[in-house]
């Protein structure tokens, strides 16, 4: 860890001087340089048996002839939108776009009509690159629908159609690229409300993944199985560019499938584990009941949501590998803190770790915006090379979420240490007033997970008549054994003071998520309203 000692909840960049700023090509040309043979990309078809391998001299020179190809289509700086599940061909274009100095806009392949058309129109996206169907979704029907209605798109090209993919590959000029430019209109996941495009550029993508996968103990030749998905900064920045950048061989699985992944990791020895918490979950408890071997696992690594004690635990108890933390946003490329892999449990349980090099991390009065002492909650902010270029055609989103200083404020509230660790205490939008006092539902729920029956939870506030808002707890439960409300209450009575006891608890076999895998806690906070539950009161 950086050896500080704070008194104000300002942690200054660290690692010396300033990194060095390349693009996406130029990261990717120098790992050709170092070891062109070595295996880069390997496809997983959905049996989890390997398909098609790129060497990086392979993988460079494919990235190459797309480039060209688009270059040939779109002039320098054009948006373009891929609309597909995890195959080859994402990655390709992700590397292509780069070099031919055009931006990728990535869709979430979930996406229906109305969905994809907000994301085409809004970036100003001038073609599509798309792929049949995915998981039963008829991609390839609702883009052809979207896009009739879009006479800005002037290119529909499906992804596994090579010859249209490909075409004119072999005349285009590539041309120069900085590493400010923007590179991806990547899409906020939606946790609170419709998303926004962050605008990203190179030097934050490729800095950040390596940083990141650094810091997780990923080295040059190790393997490991890619089930992020890549339309998200954490399936195409941190795992395939940041793997990329630190000269590991990712196996690239078309989806996240449990079984599918426990089994290439035990066959390929997979040393190196990212997921959201749920994911993790599911992980363990497929590993478990396959009894296969995942003992060469070293590293894992989640984020999205705040890692739960018990979680850490049955991780290390299956894996023989403890958890690090990441915290970030779509906004900060992704990556802002971060767990050290020597830290002690109660960092790892407690905290969101430290921040990554090179970035200024400080915790900000939300009222009055000046940095407050270490132990002293206050909304967490960001400033460095991370921070997107803004959002996409929404200069008032823009000045609000950057300031004039150009530190990122995440929306998202915490308190800093002495040492620099930071700690989330909740969303700045998520806070629930009861009576006029503040409840944070991160402790609420840490507190819930401590729970032997639980096995995730949301806290979210409800409207009421008398308290203003009300506090309810949405539990997923690890089987058909559910605690009654009244022993829901004596549990969290003995942990929490009385306010911040839940006044509505409700059992859900499944959550309403984003693309990434984050709760969307508005939803909940919807269907609550609606009545669409079975609601228990203690």
């Amino acid at each position: 860890m950086y050896d500080v000692s704070l008194t104000q909840s300002y942690f200054p960049a660290q690692s010396g001087e300033a990194p060095e700023a390349v693009t996406i090509g130029d990261m990717l040309r120098r790992q050709v340089e170092a070891f062109p043979d070595r295996a880069a990309l390997t496809e997983l078809t959905y049996d989890g048996e390997l398909a098609r391998k790129w060497t990086y001299a392979e993988l460079l020179a494919d990235a190459e002839r797309l480039a060209k190809a688009l270059v040939m289509r779109h002039e320098k700086g054009a948006r373009i939108a891929v609309y597909a599940n995890n195959i080859p061909e994402w990655v390709l274009l992700e590397l292509a776009t780069a070099l031919a100095g055009l931006t990728l806009v990535t869709v979430n392949p979930a996406y229906q009509t109305r969905e994809l058309k907000f994301i085409l129109e809004q970036s100003r996206s001038e073609a599509i690159y798309y792929v049949e169907s995915f998981r039963g979704n008829p991609m390839k029907k609702i883009a052809d629908e979207a896009c009739d209605q879009l006479p800005a798109i002037t290119r529909r090209i499906l992804l596994t159609d090579h010859d249209a993919l490909y075409d004119g590959g072999e005349e285009g000029v590539l041309p120069s690229v900085r590493p400010g430019d923007v590179v991806q209109v990547q899409y906020t996941s939606g946790t609170t409300g419709f998303p926004k495009g962050a605008l990203l550029h190179h030097h934050g993508l490729v800095r950040n993944g390596i940083d990141t996968m650094t810091r997780a103990g990923v080295n040059a030749g190790d393997v490991f199985v890619h089930n992020m998905p890549l339309f998200h900064t954490t399936g195409c920045a941190i795992l395939a560019l940041g793997g990329l950048g630190v000269g590991a061989t990712m196996l690239l699985a078309p989806m996240f499938d449990p079984e599918l992944i426990i089994r290439v990791i035990e066959r390929e020895r997979s040393r190196f584990i990212l997921g959201v918490p749920t994911m993790i979950v599911a992980l363990i408890e497929e590993a478990r009941t396959s009894g296969r071997d995942v003992s060469s696992v070293k590293r894992m690594m989640s984020g999205g949501a705040m890692v739960a004690p018990e979680l850490i635990r049955n991780a290390e108890a299956c894996f023989g590998s403890i958890i690090q933390i990441v915290y970030g946003q779509t906004e900060a490329s992704p990556v802002i803190t971060q767990a050290w892999c020597d830290d002690t449990m109660e960092d790892l349980t407690e905290t969101i770790g430290q921040p990554l090099p090179h970035v200024e991390v400080s915790i900000r009065d939300t009222q009055t915006n000046e940095i407050v002492p270490v132990g002293v909650q206050g909304e967490i902010c960001a400033r460095g090379y991370l921070v997107m270029t803004g959002y996409n055609d929404n200069r008032q989103a823009t000045a609000a979420a950057i300031d004039k200083t150009g530190w990122l404020r995440t929306g998202d509230l915490g308190r800093m240490d002495e040492r620099g660790y930071v700690t989330i205490t909740g969303r700045v939008k998520e806070l629930i007033i009861r009576g006029g006092e503040n409840l944070f539902p991160a402790e609420i729920e840490n507190a819930m997970l401590e729970h032997d029956a639980i096995a995730e939870v949301a806290v979210v506030g409800v409207a009421d008549e008398k308290w203003g808002e009300e506090v309810a707890c949405f539990i997923r439960p690890v089987s058909t054994q559910r605690p009654t409300a009244a022993e829901l209450k004596i549990f969290i009575r003995e942990r929490l003071s009385p306010q911040k006891t839940p006044a509505y608890w409700v059992y859900v076999d499944e959550w309403p998520l984003t693309g990434s895998g984050k709760i969307q806690k508005f939803k909940l906070a919807e269907s609550f309203e609606r009545g669409e539950h079975d609601i228990l009161k203690a």
